[in-house]
């Protein structure tokens, strides 16, 4: 959604790099090209002028740090302000003190209102509530049957007693409600409201008396992120009508300009509290201003990724995987790298997961790109071998692989290739995980990075302090690492001159054990070398 304004920002910001300070016309110029990205973006004009004057007031304020770099303080500053336009806080939800809490829902009709309860209350399922979905939507047709389905996907409990269609009610199946849910023991009450197709005084008269009837603990304007201005001019609408206590943003994986998502909280001056990005019930986030500013500018959202990874990887079969990876159990085989690709993809899309990463903006077109099913032949080919196949892949021999080809689908060109792959990156992913990655450059204490330049430093000075004292120093590489003499006392130098000027890669078992002294390489690493 925010695609056209992040490239337009992360243009604008490329153009102060070489600078070495920010003058009062680059400050000028710099304001003036994001007001024309925000424009463009179709965020609301009173925002905009807001914005930019914060922005070029703090630039030109002395605020800005010596150690940061033009492009880096106007960053900074951006990234602050879009925070502050998008609410600054994280708000929650407010629980009642008893039982049950109320949520009335409310909106413009197609903006996803009965699809959001049923997110909101597969969310709060999993937060150990105890949701109620209520069918007080009796107007759009088939709502009342949306809304059952809904439910049953949620695995939430529902409440529709009237046929809808025109037919019952809404206020008395609100009110009728809260009864079910005390004696039934459900502590969240979600109700689905109708929606309307503009500003519709009876339907908003209608949404204010499920209100007086029910008295709910929050009211969500639930509201289409791809609307642009007009989802500010329907909000100020029903603020002034009904009221509300907060922002639900729906379809923000849309292709829009996203304006009405950096409008609608400072100009309602109601935080947006939750934002829906897929057709999933599980597509659905409580929203936090300072993660939307970094992905936004192209920073990335570790944290919202962070999150997704553990609720979706499972701990114990992660740390097998982990275990094997550092030969503490068995061997990290085809199968364990099936289940970790499995877990992955619960988190989403493979486009989704990546553009979360930071300076993912700077690979749009390969990230959409990604082809969702080559991961469907990977995974074919890969269940189409026999369980000892896939725990030891070394077995694999022509004649098998023919059979996997034919089995899965594919080419035998393509079953090598995973092969192959994988073999790869079993190689680096040990490394990493035994903290011994080899032919790293520039990376001290890593076998092949060799020490940092204080290090050498260090080591040519005791070396000379060693000769002056007449204490020999061995030629031997192996045995000059494993101590520097210095007089009565013995110094360990860094484990990475143990390879002086040579390759590690270059080495067989027996070199690198000579090397290495009584270090005991794990198992799976002495394979790694043994196979290069």
């Amino acid at each position: 959604m925010f695609d056209t304004l992040q490239d337009r920002l992360a243009a604008t910001f490329k153009g102060l790099r070489g600078k070495g300070r920010l003058t009062d016309a680059d400050i000028d110029a710099t304001a003036r090209e994001i007001r024309i990205a925000l424009l463009e973006a179709d965020v609301n004009l009173a925002v905009v002028k807001e914005f930019i004057a914060a922005v070029r007031e703090r630039a030109k304020g002395a605020e800005l740090s010596g150690a940061l770099n033009p492009s880096q303080q106007v960053i900074k500053i951006v990234n602050e302000e879009l925070v502050d336009i998008l609410g600054g806080q994280t708000r929650t939800l407010r629980f009642a003190k008893r039982p049950p809490t109320v949520i009335m829902l409310a909106g413009l009709q197609g903006a996803g209102k009965t699809t959001l309860a049923g997110k909101l209350a597969k969310w709060l399922a999993e937060q150990g509530h105890t949701p109620l979905l209520v069918a007080a939507d009796l107007q759009r047709p088939n709502a009342v049957q949306q809304l059952t389905v809904v439910a049953e996907r949620a695995g939430v409990a529902w409440y529709a007693p009237q046929p809808g269609n025109g037919v019952g009610d809404p206020v008395a199946v609100a009110r009728e409600s809260i009864g079910i849910a005390e004696t039934k023991q459900h502590d969240v009450v979600i109700v689905d409201t109708a929606g309307r197709l503009g500003v519709d005084a009876e339907l908003m008269q209608q949404a204010a008396d499920i209100k007086a009837a029910v008295n709910p603990d929050e009211v969500l304007f639930v509201v289409d992120a791809m609307i642009g201005q007009d989802a500010v001019n329907t909000a100020n609408a029903f603020a002034e009508g009904v009221g509300f206590d907060g922002v639900v943003l729906t379809k923000l994986d849309g292709d829009a300009r996203g304006g009405a998502a950096l409008s609608i909280a400072r100009v309602t001056g109601r935080p947006i509290m939750f934002a829906s990005n897929g057709e999933k019930l599980a597509d659905f986030d409580v929203f936090h201003p300072d993660r939307m500013a970094s992905r936004i500018l192209g920073m990335g959202d570790m944290l919202t990724l962070i999150e997704q990874a553990e609720k979706t990887f499972d701990a114990e079969q992660s740390a097998k995987a982990a275990a094997k990876l550092t030969g503490r159990g068995g061997e990290f085989g085809l199968g364990d790298f099936l289940d970790q690709m499995k877990a992955v993809r619960r988190m989403g899309p493979l486009s989704k997961i990546f553009g979360m990463l930071p300076g993912a903006g700077a690979m749009k077109d390969q990230i959409a790109n990604i082809d969702e099913k080559e991961i469907d032949r990977l995974e074919a080919i890969i269940l189409s071998m026999t369980p000892t196949e896939r725990d030891n892949p070394k077995i694999l021999d022509g004649s098998r692989r023919s059979r996997i080809a034919k089995g899965s689908g594919t080419k035998v060109s393509d079953v090598n290739q995973l092969v192959d792959r994988f073999f790869e990156a079993r190689k680096m992913m040990t490394a990493l995980a035994s903290g011994s990655m080899p032919g790293m450059p520039g990376m001290p204490g890593m076998p092949g990075g060799g020490p940092g330049k204080s290090a050498q430093r260090s080591g040519k000075q005791q070396a000379k302090k060693g000769k002056k004292r007449g204490k020999g120093v061995s030629g031997n590489p192996a045995k000059r690492a494993g101590a520097i003499t210095t007089g009565a006392e013995e110094t360990p130098a860094d484990p990475a001159a143990a390879f002086g000027n040579l390759d590690p890669s270059q080495l067989d078992e027996k070199q690198l054990q000579q090397a290495m002294g009584d270090f005991e390489l794990p198992p799976q690493l002495r394979d790694m070398f043994k196979n290069r």
